[in-house]
């Protein structure tokens, strides 16, 4: 059973002239109760060192977190968010990584998501949280 209150088609995503266009992100599957993506590790994302930036990787999380929470929000309604942190367990120097979000608590007024982000060969780079306020469109 979906947890999904909103269609989504990745393929019509908002993602021209924005950071999500900038950094190279897709979203590439959208599952029951996860929607995942995708991010470059290029010229974009590094850091001076020639590693995935920390703060390439956050932008990933709160992308694939936002996205959700505002999936799952009631007509009406929209996600903001409140807080977010991540630890970095892994570098990653080229390809791509992949960041797949689920959702730790679903709530009127708050939204708690989990971010794993993986890189090309499954190795954990990042575990992010993101907390999110439902708001209402006045």
């Amino acid at each position: 059973m979906s947890i999904w209150k909103r269609p989504y088609d990745p393929a019509k995503a908002q993602f021209r002239d924005n950071m999500c266009d900038h950094v190279g992100i897709e979203i590439t599957e959208v599952g029951d109760d996860f929607l995942r993506g995708t991010m470059p590790v290029d010229h974009r994302t590094i850091q001076p060192m020639g590693l995935l930036h920390g703060g390439a990787s956050v932008v990933l999380a709160e992308t694939l977190g936002s996205i959700a929470a505002n999936l799952c929000c009631e007509d009406g309604y929209y996600c903001v968010g409140l807080e977010i942190n991540a630890n970095h367990l892994r570098s990653a120097t080229s390809g791509k990584v992949t960041g797949t979000t689920r959702p730790v608590h679903i709530g009127r007024s708050t939204q708690v998501w989990e971010i794993k982000i993986e890189d090309d060969q499954g190795r954990p780079t990042c575990i992010s949280r993101i907390t999110m306020a439902a708001k209402q469109f006045r």
